[in-house]
């Protein structure tokens, strides 16, 4: 890759006009120095050239190589900072500069001789056999570097619910705001010239950024909600990409963004990376564990009628997200290079401060825990084991027999498309195989490794509707089955609550207890649960979930078993109809439809829209002014101008009282 620039309008007198560029490492920079303009620009004057001297941050120093100085050479040396002249002789001096493959990134500022002053901003360069970031597939630097759009997975494991995302990491002034993510971070803050130095390295910097897009400690870009009270912001599902919530945070002193969620905090973390030139993806883990504890084990407390009981700090999230950055590591043994896990979203402190990795991925897969960094909390998060407990009235405690399992699923966009690649074999070996169980002996994971399959006379599990839309009633069914040679009388407790994507439950959404279950030997039977919209909707949270569990209690066994579904209702489809012909700098219009599928009238509906290279870099939001009656569309039309050719996401957002951030995209594809 070459970034080719000229400077012909450098003040060498006073430097009141500086050129600032943007380049990648181990590419070969171009100068070419024409002469010095008055502010009329009436006259030229032949200027001399004394050796180059670049430098970054505010305290160069040779001791952190983060200052060079160097003559000129007859040929271009890619090992090192390195000039040499490419024009002949005359008034004009063309100068070709390189830099090292591990020269540190961020604003560096070029001095040449007695006045001449170039700043340049200094990236990663993936493209660069030398660059610690190399990644050796065209199509998949296409995809993790330079696409500013994509898709991020949410719902459930078994209903996944793709959300298109904005990453925006090349709108304007965003890679000022990545820059400054790194300069605001303490360590910066603390000694610059030692920061700077570490920026050479990203898995230092990985490290730093998963720590500045939350701000529990710092200065950091976002605010993390959970509870559902965001009067003094906005939701975390009002966000459709990255660029606003940068552009906030660089404009309002630092002040963070509110409010974010684990995707949130992906997704601009996933901005930031692909800025600087590291490539990155968002990757979604289903049935996510949350250890508190470090023993890899999730305990879980429910009452005799199976509703949790909160004992422990521990949790299954429906969903987390985190991002995998790319990089070598040559402070592992060799074979731990490529993705990396890096988790940005607040959880747990590693070296006292809230960040996450970066880990490989290989680490979590083979069970090595002792590598940096923070490989016991991640392998948790995919590999825990769940005990579920039953808590009596009177205090007492024994262990039921439940299915739950963590580490479902693993997924990420596919290389080229918007369709769902999944990588849990990248993060787990198949369970039950030999590797798996070398995995956990490494891990320590003594409990996955005494685990034995539960050979149940009983059995229970839960099924859906093929359809479980929001605004309609619905059943769901608790099947148990009796595989013993006896008779058996039961007690079933069904029940439904609303929850939150990351396992806090709400309120009561239906529930029944029928006291006598009778089964014949080998009989199979079906409890409907009715789901009713009048009862559910006031109850339902933004993320559209709700939990099922069904626990069975033999009265002669005295056996308890669990069992546990979360469901995710769906949104209606956002319909979008391009309307002329997509090519560059030609106005477009993009109508936009919704239908109203709730049984009430919809108000104060509003639809967002923004796209990369797009919409301008802006968010454009259009408001209706009329209520939407049941059944009826919710339609708008939106006018963009796009500014670069190619195929883009634009993104859309419905939002209204009733019904609340509905998410769309249509990709265009932009002619020249």
């Amino acid at each position: 890759t070459l970034f080719i620039f000229s400077i012909d309008n450098c003040d060498l007198e006073d430097n009141k006009e500086e050129e600032k560029m943007m380049v990648r490492k181990v590419s070969m920079y171009y100068f070419s120095q024409t002469s010095v303009l008055c502010l009329n620009g009436s006259y030229s004057i032949p200027i001399p050239f004394s050796p180059p001297c670049p430098h970054p941050g505010p305290q160069p120093s040779d001791q952190y190589g983060t200052r060079a100085s160097f003559g000129l050479i007859d040929q271009i040396d890619t090992s090192r900072w390195s000039a040499a002249v490419t024009s002949p002789p005359g008034y004009m001096v063309s100068l070709s500069i390189c830099s090292p493959p591990d020269a540190p990134i961020g604003r560096w500022r070029l001095t040449l001789g007695q006045g001449g002053l170039v700043e340049f901003v200094l990236l990663y360069n993936p493209w660069c056999t030398g660059d610690v970031v190399y990644m050796d597939s065209e199509e998949k630097l296409t995809e993790y570097v330079l696409a500013q759009d994509g898709i991020i997975f949410r719902g459930s494991w078994k209903h996944l619910i793709s959300t298109p995302w904005n990453f925006g990491q090349f709108e304007d002034g965003i890679l000022e705001a990545c820059l400054r993510i790194l300069e605001m971070n303490p360590k910066c803050l603390h000694n610059p010239g030692k920061d700077a130095s570490g920026r050479k390295n990203p898995i230092y910097v990985s490290r730093v950024l998963s720590a500045m897009v939350n701000c529990n400690d710092d200065k950091g870009v976002l605010l993390g909600r959970w509870t559902g009270d965001y009067d003094s912001g906005v939701s975390p599902l009002s966000w459709t990409g990255s660029v606003e919530i940068l552009r906030n945070w660089d404009t309002n002193a630092c002040q963070p963004v509110r409010f974010g969620q684990c995707w949130v905090f992906a997704a601009v973390a996933c901005s930031v990376s692909r800025a600087l030139g590291i490539p990155c993806r968002v990757v979604t883990n289903y049935n996510s564990a949350h250890d508190t504890n470090s023993n890899l084990v999730i305990e879980r407390y429910v009452d005799d009628n199976g509703q949790l009981v909160q004992k422990s700090g521990d949790m299954i999230w429906n969903y987390h997200c985190w991002v995998e950055n790319w990089m070598t590591r040559p402070d592992l043994k060799p074979g731990y290079d490529g993705w990396q896990a890096m988790d940005p979203t607040p959880q747990e402190k590693s070296e006292g401060v809230y960040c996450c990795g970066p880990i490989p991925l290989k680490a979590i897969k083979e069970g090595e825990l002792t590598y940096k960094y923070d490989a016991p909390f991640v392998f948790a998060e995919v590999n825990a084991d769940v005990h579920t407990f039953m808590k009596d009235k009177d205090g007492s405690t024994k262990k039921i027999i439940s299915t739950v399992q963590v580490g479902l699923k693993i997924s990420t966009k596919s290389v080229g498309s918007d369709r769902r690649e999944d990588i849990t074999h990248l993060y787990k070996y198949p369970e039950g195989s030999d590797e798996e169980r070398e995995a956990f002996t490494k891990a320590n994971h003594q409990n996955k490794l005494l685990q034995q399959q539960e050979n149940a006379g009983l059995l229970i599990a839960i099924k859906v509707s093929a359809e479980m839309r929001k605004g309609c009633d619905f059943d769901v069914f608790a099947v148990v089955t009796n595989n013993t040679p006896n008779g058996k009388k039961c007690r079933l407790v069904f029940g439904s609550r609303a929850m939150s994507y990351n396992g806090i439950l709400g309120e009561n959404c239906g529930f029944k207890d029928l006291l006598n279950v009778e089964l014949a030997p080998g009989e199979e039977k079906r409890v409907p649960l009715r789901m009713n919209y009048s009862k559910y909707a006031e109850n339902l949270t933004e993320d559209n979930l709700i939990r099922l569990m069904a626990l069975l209690l033999d009265y002669g066994t005295r056996e308890a078993y669990l069992a546990v579904r979360n469901v995710v209702l769906e949104n209606p489809e956002i319909k979008v109809r391009i309307l002329g012909e997509p090519k560059e700098n030609r106005k477009l219009v993009a109508e936009i439809t919704l239908q109203n599928p709730l049984p009430v009238p919809l108000q104060n509906c509003c639809f967002t829209v923004e796209g990369s290279n797009l919409t301008g870099g802006q968010i454009i939001t259009e408001k209706l002014n009329s209520t939407v009656e049941p059944g009826q569309d919710a339609k708008v039309k939106i006018y963009f101008t796009p500014t670069h050719s190619g195929q883009r996401k634009l993104v859309v957002d419905f939002d209204s009282n009733e019904l609340c951030h509905v998410k769309g995209y249509r990709n265009v594809i932009i002619g020249k």
